[in-house]
């Protein structure tokens, strides 16, 4: 004999502890099933364990600004319905105090874990039963002229609902317990999937021709950094962390959804600083070393590695032919490098890629050609920038999903 519900969740992370609440709330009977042992990992490690749960200036209206993914303009209706503003109250309701960082990041003011208990707490509210440790060892449908329904063989025993959401994030951060069971899932409804790759992730460079760069490591600035051809180019303005490997930090994060593999980056390396004529003014006025004077605009370590790259750098400033000085201000605010690679899945926030979005309906998150079958979250190809944005979307996509499952359940009732 199995267990039946009406609707099955698969993950118990951001999105499908969300999905599962909502869905509880409206009356459903709901099983909530994860792998692991504990829930929402990756909510618990995310902002520096403070949880960076959403983003202000989310602007429903024009998603393509803030997320990426083959058709970005697909989240805009789960968005516009579920916004920054809705999940804000539910913290309030709940008590829990959080701070804006800076461009409209909200963070909590004490630990992610507020958030998950927030959550917990919340499908306690929809009665919703959680099997953890559970695994999933057979996934079926069996049609029926009522509509059918999924049939899971689960380490716990057999159990079928006319609803199976997928929520089972992404293949980022394998060692919280990230896995493919979504795409699988995917793949044997016979879904289309677009191609999966590291998102908001470090990028690397070959040994040898970092080798100048890897004494910076730990070092940290602010930077514009951009990438692809002047129709499509993405730039943004955030912070760069050299690492003995690469380069990081939020800078490097953001741009890492946008960069093709073999395309090169361009930095400018002192953003708010008019280098040209800061060193032409230096070499009037100074008999210091080009390095020392340019410690002066950009942090000393960087100042010295880019000195000691040429003899002509190498001297006092007022001693510099201009061109060399007009080089290296070029250099410095034009620095172009191609990576040669990413850190891949073990430090990568998100997955890029995933459900065609094309296979989905906007409205419910409800596979088109799959009656009852759902996908929420990082699974689906709708990346977020860095900024509590994946956050809002895992929000949202399950909120719209949750509705849709009531809707289904009320229709199948009658």
């Amino acid at each position: 004999m199995s267990l039946t519900f009406d609707a099955i969740i698969l993950g118990a992370g951001a999105a499908g502890l969300f999905c599962a609440a909502q869905a509880g709330q409206r009356g459903l009977k709901v099983l909530l099933i994860d792998h692991a042992d504990r829930v929402a990992e990756k909510i618990r490690i995310s902002g520096g364990g403070r949880c960076n749960f959403t983003n202000r200036d989310l602007d429903v209206r024009a998603p393509h600004k803030h997320f990426v993914g083959q058709n970005p303009q697909f989240c805009r209706s789960a968005l516009s319905r579920y916004t920054p503003q809705d999940f804000i109250a539910l913290l309030q309701k709940h008590s829990i105090p959080f701070h804006e960082k800076h461009k409209g990041q909200l963070f909590c003011d004490r630990s992610a874990e507020d958030i998950i208990q927030m959550l917990l707490a919340e499908c306690a509210a929809g009665q919703v039963q959680r099997w953890q440790p559970c695994k999933v060892q057979k996934i079926s449908f069996v049609a029926s002229t009522s509509g059918g329904s999924y049939q899971l063989e689960t380490s716990q025993g057999l159990v079928q609902a006319p609803s199976l959401v997928v929520a089972t994030g992404g293949l980022s951060i394998p060692k919280i317990g990230a896995t493919d069971i979504g795409y699988r899932l995917a793949q044997q409804f016979d879904m289309a999937l677009v191609e999966r790759r590291p998102g908001l992730v470090p990028l690397t460079f070959d040994g040898a021709d970092w080798a100048p760069y890897a004494q910076l490591s730990g070092l940290a600035l602010p930077v514009t950094i951009s990438t692809g051809s002047k129709k499509a180019q993405m730039a943004f303005d955030e912070d760069l962390l050299f690492t003995h490997r690469g380069l990081s930090g939020p800078a490097v994060l953001q741009i890492s959804s946008y960069w093709q593999e073999g395309t090169p980056l361009s930095l400018n390396l002192a953003p708010t600083v008019d280098l040209p004529t800061a060193l032409a003014q230096a070499k009037l006025r100074s008999r210091k070393l080009i390095a020392n004077e340019l410690s002066t605009l950009v942090p000393s370590r960087l100042a010295d590695a880019w000195a000691s790259q040429e003899a002509d750098w190498q001297r006092p400033i007022a001693e510099a032919a201009d061109k060399a000085l007009a080089r290296l201000a070029e250099r410095l605010s034009r620095w172009q490098l191609t990576p040669t690679g990413t850190e891949g899945y073990k430090k990568a926030e998100v997955t890029l890629g995933g459900i065609d979005t094309k296979a989905l309906s906007q409205q419910t998150m409800e596979a088109k050609a799959q009656p009852g079958l759902y996908f929420v979250g990082e699974v689906v190809d709708i990346t977020g920038w860095l900024g509590g944005y994946n956050f809002q979307w895992a929000w949202a996509s399950a909120a719209a999903c949750a509705q849709g499952l009531a809707e289904r359940a009320q229709s199948l009732a009658v």
